[in-house]
């Protein structure tokens, strides 16, 4: 099998880690992460504070310095397989969105597997919801326009995050962004890959993150719906939603059939499959067409969502 890789996107691809996760390896990546990321630049017109407390994960709050008034507010979860990653790995396109939306955007440090599986990460994130909602005076936030956004893992935690508010929240959020969203862990069992690998996240890495993370092997007739949203079987009243995926992706089919499945349960949905984009290709190639062109189309969804509530 043969992938066509975009030829703006190929030079990121080689500087990928494209090798199968296993446990060895985590801690090295971990250890790694700091690299990709610091220093943490200042961004003109943003102010970045770090937040915890008790009962708190560690949060990187972005409040634009500019406009009175409530403002949007926009709650992230970053990618690395339910196993890696930081906020400030997000740290240049957060500031970006608060800055242009003029929102305030709260970056979770979530606990990560496999130390803390299911549910740790996702009740770091309702817990992350209550503080923003609690602080929302003090932040000039306007409840009824908070976006959820996440990017692979983090993707998951924004849909199982929507799904448990749903059900649990008097206030809702009025959209979410799904970018390449690990949703289904039926994925790791169900869809071998057989040739070359250039969608950076593996089916062997897929498999282990999602061992790691539910605490059993994926899929199985027990998982939880909060823990893979895919599996849920009512979307119905779910926030419009915004996904968007490389076609060369491993999760290419699971966000594709995720976006369906909205559709049918008569939720919002729109959804860009980039033609020969890996995975994680904004982080390999930030500077890419496609990635500016992929990050843009986002963005202006949230900033329609976010006008509209």
């Amino acid at each position: 099998m043969e992938f066509h890789v975009d030829p703006t996107l190929a030079e990121g691809l080689k500087a990928a880690r494209v090798g199968d996760i296993d446990a060895a390896l985590v801690p090295l990546i971990r250890a790694d992460e700091p690299r990709l990321y610091l220093p943490i630049a200042r961004v003109r017109g943003v102010r970045m504070q770090e937040v915890t407390g008790p009962g708190l994960p560690r949060m990187l709050v972005y409040t634009p310095t500019r406009g009175k008034g409530a403002r949007p507010a926009i709650l992230h979860s970053h990618g690395g397989g339910y196993m890696f990653g930081r906020p400030e790995a997000s740290h240049r396109r957060n500031a970006m969105l608060c800055r242009s939306l003029g929102a305030v955007v709260v970056s979770v440090d979530y606990r990560k597997a496999p130390e803390n599986p299911y549910p740790a990460a996702l009740d770091d994130m309702r817990a992350a919801w209550g503080w923003l909602l609690a602080s929302a005076g003090s932040h000039g936030i306007d409840t009824a326009r908070i976006a959820l956004i996440g990017e692979s893992a983090g993707g998951g935690l924004a849909a199982a995050l929507a799904l448990a508010l749903r059900d649990e929240s008097a206030v809702q959020p009025v959209f979410q962004a799904l970018i390449y969203p690990m949703i289904d862990d039926r994925t790791a069992t169900t869809r071998p890959w057989t040739g070359p690998r250039p969608h950076v996240w593996t089916d062997r890495s897929n498999a282990f993150a999602w061992r790691s993370y539910l605490g059993r092997e994926p899929g199985g007739d027990d998982v939880p719906p909060l823990a893979a949203p895919a599996r849920a079987t009512d979307l119905s009243g779910l926030p419009p939603t915004w996904i968007g995926t490389g076609d060369i992706d491993l999760f290419a089919a699971e966000n594709l059939a995720y976006a369906s499945r909205l559709i049918g349960a008569v939720v919002p949905c729109e959804v860009m499959v980039l033609p020969g984009a890996y995975h994680a290709f904004q982080r390999q190639a930030p500077d890419s067409p496609v990635t500016k062109r992929f990050e843009s189309a986002y963005a202006e969804a949230l900033r329609t969502a976010l006008s509209r509530a």
